[in-house]
Formats: structure tokens, sequence, C-alpha cells
């Protein structure tokens, strides 16, 4: 299994991407964290468009919300890429788009099968974890309701094993959510959770030299 889990896009190392990869080619971009965001949401996908092309990449957008229902649709999507990217925003809303598409199962026997690298910030690498609570702190739970129309999923997708706490003491991010998230790791000591912090410039890799 090789996962690309940042904080913010990149991290201090890109190459670290390119090598877990191979080298560039096509990508599928999930963006669904974003889909409670209305005419923002546009923009994001080009956000993160562009620097992937700048490493190399072939991005095109995959949205799930065109696989609700469709498992198998979605397997044999993504069977033509070599990587998924997973950006930031809403974790819950993103949790709940794999849901309803079933990519938190498709996406699960690649990672297995080593068919598919996983690459993903924010949202998109918190979403891996046993378990979302604790991320409501930052991530409002109630977006999911108007932008998936179902249940909030608290369950991660168990990839890791431990709890992913982005964004953590980074320089320049702004000051009332950098409250919130330092209360996310303290609650996460106190309460025995296993978990990883993670700066702007970090990233963890899984399966690299692989």
């Amino acid at each position: 299994m090789r996962l690309f889990l940042a904080s913010y896009r990149f991290g201090a190392d890109p190459d670290r991407l390119l090598r877990l990869t191979g080298g560039p080619g096509r990508v599928a971009v999930i963006a669904n964290a974003a889909d409670a965001w209305g005419s923002a949401r546009d923009s994001a996908v080009v956000s993160d468009l562009v620097p992937l092309r700048g490493l190399g990449f072939e991005p095109q957008e995959l949205d799930l919300r065109r696989f609700v229902d469709a498992p198998d649709r979605l397997r044999d999507e993504l069977s033509g890429y070599r990587a998924v990217w997973v950006r930031g925003g809403n974790t819950f809303v993103l949790r709940a788009q794999l849901a309803r598409s079933g990519a938190d199962t498709v996406l699960t026997d690649l990672l297995r099968a080593d068919a598919l690298v996983y690459a993903g910030y924010s949202a998109g690498a918190c979403v891996l974890a046993p378990s979302l609570r604790g991320l409501d702190l930052v991530d409002d739970p109630a977006e999911v309701a108007a932008a998936c129309g179902v249940p909030v999923v608290w369950e991660g997708l168990g990839l890791v094993d431990h709890a992913i706490v982005p964004h953590y003491r980074s320089p320049g991010y702004p000051a009332e959510e950098s409250a919130r998230i330092e209360r996310i790791a303290d609650g996460y000591r106190r309460d025995g959770v296993k978990h990883r912090t993670l700066t702007d410039d970090q990233v963890i890799v899984v399966g690299e030299g692989s």
C-alpha cells in the first residue's frame, strides 16, 4: 500500500510524491471535500489541478457525485489512473461522498492490492484514520446533510492506525483555526488517542521505496 498524506499539498518535498508514484502520469483528483462550498468549489478544483500539472502529472477531476450507488463503474474508471489526489475541505463531507459512491470500499481494495497510489492532504489525509471524532472542532458535520443528504459517518477508512492532525503549529495559518487544531491534539493526548501531528511542511509516506 502506497500513501502520501500531507497537511497541505505536497509538503516541503514534492519529489517524494513523484518517487512514490514512479513519476508523473494520470491522476484522478477527488475534490468532494469541497462539495459544501457552493460556487467556490470550482476554483478549489483548479487550485489543485495547476500545481499537479506543474509537477508533470495529467490531473483530471473525478467527481464522486457521478458514481452514487455505482461502485463497479467507479472501479472501472479508476483503473485508468496511476494515483488519486484527494484535496482538503470538510472531512465529514468527503467521508459521506466516499460512502455514497462506494469509493471507501473500492479505494481500500485497490490500495491493498497496490494498484493505485493514494495522495491526499488535510481532509484527504484525515479521512484515512480509524475515526473522525475530534475533527468536528474544525470541520462542521452539519454540512453533510445539505451537501450529501445522508447521515454523518464518524468512522474513517482505517487505512492508517492513528488520527491525523493537519496544519499543526504551521506559520501563517489563521490564529483562530490554529487554536482549534491545538485543541484537537490536546484532546487526543488527554484521551490516549493515537495520532500524528503534521505541520504544512510535513508528510506521512507509506510504501516509499517499494
